[in-house]
């Protein structure tokens, strides 16, 4: 008898011709969250197999793993000879404070002898007969026996747990997350990464009017990100200059707008460099000025790369119960400033002409102090492995 943890695909299995990648890239993942453990992985097209002596650890890093459907603790054993299925559903059993319970039975190898429903009336008998005071309850038990019967090998177990299913992170090619210090950029980093996006990162710092709390903030967003997906690239951009033009050159109630604009600009530069077919933000509709639709359109036209927002339908409340859950909401609401607040005017536009952004732009010498941006960018490699950042790139 083996103790082991079987994970079960969900979603990709529905992928048909193109599943072998999708696993192995599920395999891949998985190795360098668990690259410092010791373990044995198994896998075929239905299920993979986890052979460690901590098991209990390497539960808790697959639970950042997108593409797993259900993480199991369970028993393998090298038969599938059913006399001995019940011997062993015995022992797991045996003096067990089992209540109301049922038992399911899926065979792979449907070639074996007896039925599903065969074999779970009969294991039923087993743990009526050696669990004193248990009964049948096919409905609402409290707990639930499942046996598993493949080609050579069975398996029982008893407890399951959700994974955080998806996609496994790099299926899908990589994405650019304009990461900001508040709450919806990082929501909207982990539903990326949930459908395989890989995400790199860009921060935009504007010292002295952001400070360096503010750029450490936004590096903790990316290293809770880094959990789901091992490491990110953050890309920093001196948007100092850039901002300080616009302020000079533009009127107040357009200042969101074309600073919106400008990041537009440099962010698909930097994803274009390096391989991000998207830009990813985490814009909801009418939230702000510069997130209606006639603003999202105005500024939009600056780039020809696609632009995802995940987050554009959800409300307030459901990004922050995300925001939660992935552990990012603390960090977020610390009360370090970006370049997009402290300069918000007090009446922005919220239907902005494309023609007048065209205008006001045109009054300044702002592509020169984009290239510089582009070119000064700071990188930095950050891990899930360790509490440090990794040396600059």
């Amino acid at each position: 008898m083996n103790k082991l943890i079987i994970i079960k695909y969900g979603e990709l299995t529905t992928k048909k011709g193109n599943i072998k990648f999708f696993i192995k890239t599920l395999k891949k993942n998985i190795d360098n969250a668990l690259e410092s453990l010791n373990y044995r992985i198994e896998y075929d097209n239905g299920r993979m197999y986890i052979f460690a002596p901590d098991l209990e650890l390497v539960e808790k890093r697959l639970n950042y793993i997108f593409g797993i459907h259900e993480i199991i603790t369970g028993y393998e054993f090298g038969t599938i000879e059913f006399d001995t299925i019940k011997e062993n559903l015995k022992s797991l059993v045996l003096d067990s404070k089992i209540e109301s319970f049922k038992v399911v039975t899926k065979r792979s190898y449907k070639n074996y002898p007896f039925t599903s429903m065969e074999i779970s009336s009969a294991l039923g008998g087993v743990v009526l007969k050696n669990c004193p005071g248990s009964t049948v309850d096919v409905h609402n038990p409290k707990t639930t026996i499942n046996i598993e019967i493949r080609s050579n090998k069975s398996y029982i177990y008893f407890e399951s747990k959700k994974g955080l299913h998806g996609y496994p992170v790099g299926v899908a090619g990589k994405g650019l997350l304009m990461l900001s210090g508040g709450i919806d950029s990082p929501v909207a980093g982990y539903l990326s990464m949930k459908r395989g996006i890989r995400l790199e990162a860009v921060y935009f710092e504007s010292p002295p009017h952001t400070s360096d709390q503010a750029k450490k903030k936004v590096e903790s967003l990316a290293r809770i990100l880094s959990n789901y997906s091992g490491y990110i690239k953050l890309h920093i951009v001196h948007f100092t200059d850039i901002q300080e033009g616009i302020l000079k050159n533009v009127p107040h109630e357009y200042l969101i707008t074309i600073m919106r604009r400008m990041m537009y600009r440099i962010s698909e530069r930097i994803a274009l460099k390096n391989n991000c077919k998207i830009l990813i933000n985490g814009e909801s509709i009418g939230q702000v000025a510069s997130q209606t639709l006639d603003s999202m359109n105005v500024i939009n036209s600056v780039v020809n790369i696609p632009v995802i927002r995940p987050v554009a339908c959800f409300d307030k409340l459901e990004i922050i119960d995300i925001s939660k859950k992935i552990e990012a909401y603390e960090t977020s609401i610390l009360p370090y400033e970006d370049c997009c607040t402290i300069f918000v005017p007090d009446h922005p536009v919220i239907n902005p002409k494309k023609d007048l952004c065209d205008e006001y732009e045109n009054s300044w010498d702002w592509k020169t102090l984009v290239d510089n941006a582009v070119k000064t960018e700071q990188v930095i490699k950050i891990t899930s492995k360790d509490n440090k950042f990794s040396s600059l790139l």
